[in-house]
């Protein structure tokens, strides 16, 4: 009798679990984890000097959904440390590829786009990574330092490219990282040429300019990938022009309070400030420099400089100087009126002055995403090798506007451009200071020894 009631119970709880798990498995059937049918403009036959994209094929005409679209997958940070940028960035590529779709495709066939958020943690976008695969997505469109490092030899492996918002110099040596893309100046080439800019236009005008070596400090957290990643660029750039080097200062991304780093600051007195961090926390430590006294200009990397910046830090975002890889949201450069336009379309929710210079960004690493599929397409060859070698790989001097420097890949070195528009914040705006070409100021350094740190 016990043993026929214990049966029973048995029987009871794995019916139970069973249900549990049959609902369960419903959930994550029925769940869309963001797909979207949509890609970028097609481009013409290219120019013999630069390449510039030109109308989608039967412009204004959606592409036929026969079951053979072309899959792109995402991995994108929307609730975790970098969602401060990364948010707009995911609306801006979500924009990009419906675009493309509403125009024609990709030579006719649509775009899916499929994408995840993985919180900024490493081993989530390593299983969201081999989700992907195994669904068939021909280019990934990745996001941090971290992880796309952690993946680079994985994507390598799998022949998978891999376009990415970090833009960590590491990832542009082919002989080391070739299936990894992205559109903007690596984030040390960045770094030089803000530092550069800085000198000649800042340090050049100041009363001890020819007295003494202008003084830098760089504060940044230590432990993220891509706040460290061009720190040894910037410092071999500050020794080439003669900077005197203080001491390196933690900075988390969270961080809301930095007095205890500008009190350090304060002591060496340095005359720029290199902030390596996302727009948050770059906010919060100019203000509370600006607070304490603190004289020194601020130099910013990529993703800690955009509109969000003036709004976190007021006033004190005044004569900031930071690294651009393309034009501000709405920024008058070409093809900036088909990112307003989308967005305004697609999500007319978000006000326009919401938008940030990240929903840029997004479109021009999907811009150079459908050429490369639209190039490796016509040649008769979409295996993820295809896009690379026949796609990507071709791409040289390519002209996409929205402010970014034309964008050239070879099978020896993946550094898009050698251009990089450095811009400050000023009377109310953001304006161009500089573009500082790297090759052409230090060729044989370019050439021979910047390549991939």
């Amino acid at each position: 009798m016990e043993n026929h009631r214990g049966k029973r119970i048995l029987y009871v709880v794995l019916a139970g679990l069973a249900i549990v798990a049959l609902a369960a498995a419903g959930v994550l059937l029925t769940r869309e984890p963001g797909p979207v049918d949509r890609p970028g403009p097609v481009a013409s036959e290219a120019p013999p000097a630069r390449e510039e994209p030109g109308p989608p094929a039967e412009a204004g005409a959606a592409p036929e959904t026969s079951g053979d679209a072309i899959l792109i997958g995402g991995i994108m940070d929307t609730t975790g440390a970098t969602s401060d940028v990364g948010k707009d960035y995911a609306l801006g590529m979500e924009e990009a590829f419906a675009w493309v779709n509403e125009n024609g495709g990709i030579n006719g066939k649509p775009v899916k786009y499929v994408w995840f958020d993985y919180g900024y943690r490493v081993p989530e976008a390593v299983a969201k990574y081999q989700l992907l695969k195994r669904m068939g997505a021909s280019v990934i469109m990745g996001w941090g330092t971290g992880d796309t490092e952690a993946l680079s030899s994985t994507v390598n492996k799998d022949r998978i490219p891999y376009v990415s918002a970090s833009y960590s110099a590491h990832l542009t040596d082919p002989s080391r990282s070739r299936y990894n893309i992205f559109f903007a100046p690596d984030y040390s080439s960045a770094a030089r040429a803000c530092l550069t800019a800085w000198f000649e236009t800042r340090w050049a005008k100041h009363p001890d300019y020819g007295k003494r070596p202008p003084r830098l400090m760089c504060a940044y957290m230590f432990t993220q990938p891509y706040c460290s990643s061009p720190i040894r660029a910037l410092k071999d750039q500050a020794k080439l022009l003669g900077f005197q080097v203080g001491d390196d200062q933690d900075v988390s991304l969270f961080a809301l309070d930095a007095k205890a780093q500008v009190g350090e600051m304060m002591r060496f007195k340095p005359d720029a400030v290199w902030h390596g961090n996302t727009t948050m926390s770059v906010g919060a430590t100019i203000r509370d420099a600006r607070a304490m006294g603190l004289a020194a200009d601020f130099l910013v990397n990529t993703w800690g400089f955009d509109e969000n910046l003036p709004r976190q830090a007021g006033e004190s975002a005044q004569g900031v100087m930071g690294v651009t890889p393309c034009g501000f949201f709405g920024q008058d450069f070409p093809n900036m009126d088909r990112v307003t336009a989308q967005a305004a379309r697609y999500n007319p929710g978000i006000p326009s002055s919401r938008r940030l210079i990240r929903s840029v960004q997004a479109w021009a690493d999907a811009l150079i995403t459908v050429e490369a599929i639209r190039r490796a397409q016509a040649a008769g060859d979409l295996s993820g090798q295809g896009i690379l070698t026949k796609g990507f790989e071709t791409l040289k001097s390519f002209d996409f506007g929205l402010g970014a420097a034309p964008v050239t890949f070879t099978q020896k070195d993946h550094r898009p451009t050698s251009l990089v528009l450095v811009q400050e914040y000023a009377g109310g705006k953001f304006n161009p200071v500089a573009t500082v070409d790297l090759a052409e100021r230090w060729p044989g350094k370019w050439a021979r020894e910047w390549l991939g740190w």
